[in-house]
């Protein structure tokens, strides 16, 4: 699966997608840090990456319907320290394994992960 990690999210999260065999870039990599939301936005879909972020932003359907994407992933970890923010990474992995987030939208803390549209 294809992802693009925000500017908010550590190098780590890259490192961990792409150990578990995923294609892995950041906005940083190509630039675009410092770019507005919309601008991201509009990447991950011309790229149809997934969006991971930590940007509640993200989270608001009426401006970034899920199923106009290829998914949108908001960590939400009760401290954003690297090493919460790559356990919820690691979660993620593990929720592919049975769930794509394709059109959908995916809020995720450390104890539940709500989606949208389901």
């Amino acid at each position: 699966m294809k992802f693009k990690t925000d500017e908010n999210l550590p190098v780590e999260v890259v490192t961990v997608l792409c150990d578990h065999g995923h294609d892995a870039i950041s906005v940083i990599d190509q630039n675009l840090a410092g770019s507005v939301d919309g601008v991201v936005a509009n990447v991950c879909k011309t790229e149809q990456r997934v969006l991971m972020t930590l940007d509640l932003d993200f989270a608001d359907i009426r401006t970034y319907p899920p199923e106009e994407y290829s998914g949108i992933i908001v960590m939400r970890p009760k401290v954003q320290t690297i090493s919460a923010i790559v356990s919820l990474t690691e979660q993620v992995v593990r929720l592919l394994e049975s769930s794509s987030p394709a059109g959908q939208l995916w809020i995720l803390d450390e104890f539940h992960v709500r989606i949208r549209p389901r």
